[in-house]
């Protein structure tokens, strides 16, 4: 049973970059969400063929993983927007409101960076298997730049939504962390 956090859902206001972001990070997540139901039905088909039709499979294994993993990515922004990750709010708890409006800038930024970081070495990562024409080493041999892409569009949607949420904490649209003034 997942218990309840204290932040809320990022907010936006009137602000068209903010809402733009939002929409933007919603229609992620419905892809995630499209892919992880996409991913059920190929796994259902495998074990029907596999298991009542006795015949063999050749791309499903590896398009399911395909599917897990792209979703992850995915959705990422959707999951940020939501503040669906994993937050220890302890230390914000415990701050003042301007310490506290200090600390989710200085976290936001450090959180970008690490992103900025990330999104790099994905798009560069996938822009070597797109060169090279990388293939998997299975039956399929699907074109590797095709699932790899899920990683630069990831990553650069999720910094999209943490430059947002840095945005709306600076304008004041947002509150630090989602926590109410003390």
């Amino acid at each position: 049973m997942a218990g309840h956090s204290s932040a809320a859902e990022a907010q936006t206001g009137d602000n068209l970059f903010l809402r733009s972001v939002a929409a933007i990070s919603t229609l992620a997540g419905w892809a995630s969400a499209a892919m992880i139901v996409s991913a059920v039905a190929i796994t259902v088909q495998m074990i029907f063929v596999r298991f009542v039709l006795n015949g063999s499979t050749i791309w499903q294994t590896e398009a399911v993983i395909y599917l897990m993993v792209g979703a992850t990515l995915i959705g990422l922004p959707y999951v940020q927007r939501l503040r669906g990750h994993v937050n220890v709010d302890l230390v914000p708890l415990m701050l003042r409101s301007r310490a506290r409006f200090w600390m989710s800038v200085l976290t936001s930024l450090m959180s970008i960076a690490v992103v900025v970081v990330m999104l790099w070495y994905a798009y560069e990562f996938w822009h070597l298997a797109y060169e090279r024409n990388w293939r998997s080493d299975t039956v399929w041999g699907v074109r590797l730049w095709k699932p790899y892409l899920s990683l630069p569009i990831g990553f650069a949607l999720l910094l999209l939504q943490l430059i947002a949420d840095l945005v709306a904490v600076i304008l004041g649209v947002d509150r630090p962390f989602g926590l109410e003034d003390n």
